[in-house]
Parts: structure tokens; sequence; C-alpha cells
């Protein structure tokens, strides 16, 4: 399990798998100077809820991750979470196996 930090030392535990995903995906868009949230559901064993940050190129963000190797990436999630970056509840941190039926039901589906 790694680390997203965030601003003053906030810090959510998510998985290396998840957490690379979402780094590519949140770096993409930080790169173009872009302002969104990203939202994740808590699962019932920490305590349910759902968290949302709002993401700013201006607020410092620390990915630490307890491996030492990055896992194969899955295209078809890199692109679900880009394309729920532009939807009113901001990007989503869906699980891996939810990302191709999000593509399939986008409204921008081709």
């Amino acid at each position: 399990m790694g680390f997203l930090i965030y601003g003053s030392g906030a810090e959510y535990e998510i998985d290396d798998r998840t957490l690379t995903h979402l780094k590519i995906a949140i770096v993409a868009k930080l790169r173009l100077q872009e302002s969104f949230l990203v939202n994740w559901s808590v699962p019932a064993e920490d305590g349910s809820g759902r968290v949302s940050l709002w993401l700013s190129p201006a607020i410092p963000l620390q990915f630490r991750f307890s491996g030492s190797k990055s896992p194969e990436l899955n295209k078809k999630w890199l692109e679900a979470l880009a394309l729920s970056s532009h939807g009113t509840r901001g990007m989503v941190a869906m699980p891996e196996e939810e990302a191709e039926t999000f593509i399939a039901s986008a409204p921008s589906a081709g």
C-alpha cells in the first residue's frame, strides 16, 4: 500500500497499482495547469464513506509507493480516469475492472 500525500501532509492510503494509475492521470492534468476534483470510495473495512480532494497545481502533492517496481500500466484504466475527470464529479478513482464499462457508457465514447 502506498500513500497519496496532499497539501500540508494529509495522507491517504491507496494500493500501489491504483496509485500508479492515479499518479499518471493526475499529473497529466496538473501539467496542463488544470484544477479538478478527484474522488474515491472508502471501503467498509476502513470505515466507509467517500473522499473528495480539490487538486490544483499550487497545492503540494506526493505519491509514496511501498513497492520498488512500477506495475504494468492498463491503458483502458488510464483512459477511464481521464474521461471521468471531465464530468461534474471530477476524476473518479474507479476499480480497474470497471474501466471498460465506464468507457463504453461515457457520452464521448464512440
